[in-house]
């Protein structure tokens, strides 16, 4: 019981939508969420480099360059996955939030050729 206790994770993991789609309704937890992919090159000559996520950050596997011994790297956001950079590629899939609008709408029957008899207490 305390081992469930201490391993519970409290966000949805989003595992259940399709890598192929760009946004999508999580079916466990209801919201919204967009597939954001990502890949990373090297600061100094541009070359692709494995990456994975690390605590919601992220970083090279390696920590240098394997084609010239750079420690810094750049991200670079992909619209569309494709076969080439899908071996480099990270997915991060985030929530999307929209606003909630409150309004109020009324509608109107309009009968006998245009004249408005609603029950609203319209009047000819």
């Amino acid at each position: 019981m305390l081992f469930d206790f201490l391993y519970t994770k409290k966000e949805c993991s989003h595992s259940k939508i399709p890598l192929e789609v760009d946004c999508a309704y999580c079916p466990d937890c209801g919201e919204l969420v967009e597939n954001q992919w990502f890949i990373l090159r090297c600061a100094c000559c541009g070359v692709k480099v494995k990456a994975m996520i690390k605590n919601g950050k992220i970083v090279p596997v390696e920590k240098h360059c394997t084609n010239c011994g750079m420690a810094e790297f750049n991200v670079e956001k992909l619209e569309k996955v494709n076969f080439i950079n899908v071996n480099y590629a990270v997915l991060m899939k985030k929530t999307v939030r929209s606003e909630n609008f409150s309004f109020t709408q009324s509608w109107v029957d309009v009968t006998n050729a245009g004249t408005l008899c609603g029950k609203l207490g319209l009047l000819k």
